[in-house]
């Protein structure tokens, strides 16, 4: 029985811990095939239904995987591994486009906005049982929900979007559903999706964002959830357009029971409009986070939806940390007010890196995408040897696995860090390490 380990035990916590031992060790390796639940209590001469209870808790434990009919097998990797992992170390003398950070520059100075807050808590301390969301936040965000077309619905505030995405799917989906995500999609999203015993189902996405036709077809195969980036997305920069937001719109109709999940990703870095999927009907949820355009330590993000979702989310919050400290939520509102961010300005500075980079690199034979947000995607034939050249040519880019499930090679290069004097010598290092002596262009060391 597989490749000579026994799985042992009586009970389903024995069972369970059986296999996860196992794989710890390396005697079931990635990939695994477990015996079906019946044949497995066969074996071990218990009930079908202490088997199931343990490949369950194994699901949830983010050990295995299930998908249908083809069983349950050992995942390629534990779920607490975090895709960051799948990174190029830049060493002393290399620049480091990889990490997917807002420029410093752009940040607004967060002392006053701090100041106020704390000033104001004095004369007004926060204590238990009282709203978890301060009222001007609640109500600047509600308005500007508004003024973009969102739906009606009330306001939650997390400790950023990922956090917000997981207590939304939590609130709604079982270990062993299925979730539509994107790919190639935000590497924190596909590993948190794992380890909430969930199965993600790859999406193809384009400059306009989700293609309609692959959304369709993961709904049709029972995915219970779909999560959209609408802007910004990462890695690919793609932003949703009106057209695309129609065909999804009437996709989304065609399943009433499937929770939808937009994160908006680039919110106040980007000039581009939302159209947003959402209709009002059934369940759904809108997130925005303050990271990209006002710091990713504030670890705040904006909520709303329909009020069943909105209230389980809050309810569990209330379980856990409680609620997102009303300082940072009040230096949020200071922050908002005092207009400390103009987003068209931090949207066209951004736009320039990108598509100068888009550019040189086009005129390198190097075709990338690059819509809007920080990142341009560059697809790439041999992604581990780009990378590599890449990293020798004095470049640290992050490997495009970070991203993808089963979406073609490709690396991501964040343009915050980047001077107009950088994109020559980029761009050539690129087509040095993507198409050799073929890109017109020799080996470039970063200046």
């Amino acid at each position: 029985m597989l490749g000579g380990y026994r799985i042992e035990g009586r009970r389903a916590a024995e069972i369970a811990a059986s296999v996860e031992g196992a794989v710890g060790r390396g005697d079931l390796e990635p990939g695994q095939v477990l015996p079906p639940m019946r044949e497995l209590a066969l074996e071990l001469g218990v009930n079908p239904n202490t088997v199931a209870s343990a490949y369950r808790t194994l699901r949830e434990r983010g050990v295995i995987e299930t998908a249908g009919r083809r069983g349950s097998r050992v995942r390629s990797r534990p779920a607490s591994t975090a895709r960051d992992a799948i990174r190029v170390e830049a060493p002393e003398g290399v620049r480091d486009v990889s990490l997917g950070n807002p420029d410093p520059a752009l940040l607004p100075s967060l002392t006053g906005a701090f100041a106020a807050a704390a000033a104001r808590s004095d004369r007004q301390p926060v204590m238990y049982a009282e709203a978890a969301v301060d009222p001007d936040l609640s109500a600047l965000a509600r308005a500007a929900f508004d003024a973009d077309g969102i739906p009606e619905g009330p306001v939650a505030v997390t400790s950023g979007s990922l956090d917000a995405i997981e207590r939304i799917l939590a609130a709604h989906l079982r270990p062993g559903d299925a979730v539509a995500v994107e790919d190639p999609g935000w590497g924190a999203l596909l590993d948190l999706i794992p380890a909430l015993g969930l199965r993600a189902v790859a999406v193809a996405v384009d400059d306009e964002g989700p293609e309609p036709d692959a959304v369709d077809r993961a709904l049709s195969e029972g995915a219970r959830a779909v999560i959209v980036t609408d802007r910004a997305q990462n890695p690919t920069g793609a932003a949703v357009t009106a057209a695309r937001a129609r065909a999804l719109r009437a996709v989304l109709k065609k399943h009433p029971s499937v929770l939808l999940i937009e994160d908006d990703h680039g919110h106040g870095i980007v000039d581009l409009p939302l159209h947003p999927l959402a209709t009002g009907k059934g369940s759904w949820a809108l997130v925005r986070s303050v990271a990209k355009a006002y710091g990713p330590d504030l670890r705040l993000a904006v909520l709303t939806g329909d009020a069943v979702t909105v209230d389980r989310v809050q309810g569990r919050q209330r379980l856990g940390p409680g609620w997102v400290s009303r300082i940072v939520q009040r230096a949020v509102v200071e922050l908002w007010t005092s207009g400390a961010v103009v987003p068209a300005d931090v949207a066209r500075t951004y736009a320039r890196r990108r598509d100068a980079l888009i550019a040189a690199l086009g005129r390198r034979g190097i075709a990338a995408t690059g819509r809007s947000g920080l990142n341009v995607w560059v697809p790439v034939p041999d992604e581990t040897g780009a990378v590599s050249r890449l990293l020798h040519a004095g470049w640290a880019v992050a490997p495009g696995a970070r991203f993808r499930i089963g979406a073609a090679p490709g690396m991501r290069i964040t343009v915050s860090p980047l001077a107009e004097t950088d994109i020559e010598p980029l761009a050539g290092a690129v087509a040095y390490a993507v198409l050799g002596g073929r890109g017109g262009a020799g080996r470039t060391l970063a200046t």
